[in-house]
């Protein structure tokens, strides 16, 4: 449009529209008035676009340039190029102005806003009746999947629904509606990414990937995967240690607790009663017991690998075995009161099971026979 068009729609005079497109007083009182000036952008890189940036933008597509052109000479994703374009334009002819981009995008970024669920009633009961029966957050949104496929506007992601629960500022479900999940808990669990957790321990950790081949192939005997069986209140545990090329145990007498360092005396005193070369190496989780591992090392010359987090099956053959005590130790029971000898007993009682993943041989025979190769 030419200004004075301009003028009119808005309901201005078209002095003052002069005035505002050109930013500065161009004839009357306002003559020495001095010029209209904009805040200089913060410099160095900025995580949101510019308006020097949707100027950039609105010049390069009068000149016909690819998405991708105007992407990589501003530094940014083709991506964040051609999302701008698509939700910044004039909603009626199509056209991309800058100004009126950048006043759009002002306008959508002022914080609270209202939550998908609080904006919409029906959305919300619909949740709300199902989270009464009991329903997950992800069952409810395939649900609503399901019933309203050509209504965007009843698709929701399950983490929203957990924090329509959760953040009660929001104040978009009954915050008694928590009681209702699985979980029972009324606080959400942040879950962090695998690579994006702090260390578990003080010292380095060595990863499970960066084992040897040799420990991996089951073929030489000496690498030993650990872990803890504890009773019901978390007061008493009997550590376990499993050979894993011929699925050997020793068990771990914990009297006097659980910590890093009584595990780390165990481990020590049973290491000293093997032969070196059958001690080669130490699987474990990263569980709080094995604070000390660097000290275990150090006392004994045998590195510590440890498991990815919740990943219980890179000690497949401690976890089997795990279950196999559970015959000798319930769930439930005052582990302490077993003796070093009911342990060795125990130990030895499951040596001298035939296994099915050994050819039927014990425990006992297959280290037996490797000792002797």
């Amino acid at each position: 449009m030419n200004s004075s068009e301009a003028c009119r729609i808005v309901g201005i005079n078209t002095r003052t529209g002069k005035r505002w497109r050109n930013g500065r007083a161009v004839s009357g009182r306002t003559a020495g008035a001095p010029p209209i000036t904009s805040v200089a952008p913060p410099p160095g890189p900025s995580r949101y676009l510019r308006e020097e940036d949707r100027i950039h933008i609105a010049d390069r597509l009068r000149e016909k340039a690819t998405v991708r052109a105007i992407a990589a000479e501003l530094g940014r994703s083709p991506s964040t190029v051609s999302r701008e374009i698509r939700r910044n334009r004039h909603p009626d002819s199509g056209a991309y102005r800058p100004h009126a981009a950048q006043a759009r995008a002002d306008a959508r970024r002022p914080r609270p806003k209202l939550g998908k669920i609080a904006r919409n009633p029906e959305l919300r009961a619909f949740i709300q009746h199902r989270l009464d029966r009991k329903w997950s957050p992800e069952q409810i949104c395939h649900a609503l999947r399901d019933t309203f496929p050509e209504r965007p506007e009843m698709h929701v992601a399950h983490e929203t629904v957990y924090q329509a629960l959760y953040v009660q500022g929001r104040g978009e479900l009954r915050r008694e509606l928590a009681g209702c999940l699985r979980s029972g808990r009324a606080r959400r669990i942040p879950q962090r990414q695998a690579n994006c957790r702090r260390p578990r321990f003080i010292d380095p950790m060595v990863m499970i990937g960066e084992r040897p081949a040799e420990v991996c192939d089951r073929a030489v005997p000496g690498h030993w995967e650990g872990d803890l069986i504890i009773d019901k209140d978390g007061s008493s545990a009997i550590g376990t240690l499993v050979e894993r090329a011929t699925r050997y145990v020793v068990l771990l007498h914990l009297p006097h607790g659980r910590t890093a360092e009584h595990v780390r005396d165990a481990l020590v005193d049973t290491a000293r009663t093997l032969p070196s070369h059958l001690m080669r190496s130490l699987t474990w989780d990263q569980g709080a017991e094995m604070a000390s591992h660097g000290s275990f090392t150090v006392a004994t010359g045998i590195p510590v690998d440890f498991c990815d987090p919740a990943s219980p099956w890179q000690r497949g053959s401690n976890e089997n075995t795990n279950g196999l005590l559970r015959q000798y130790f319930p769930k439930g029971t005052d582990l302490s009161v077993h003796s070093p000898e009911h342990l060795t007993a125990v130990a030895a009682e499951l040596n001298g099971r035939p296994r099915k993943t050994l050819g039927w041989e014990t425990p006992a025979e297959r280290l037996h026979k490797l000792i002797a190769a």
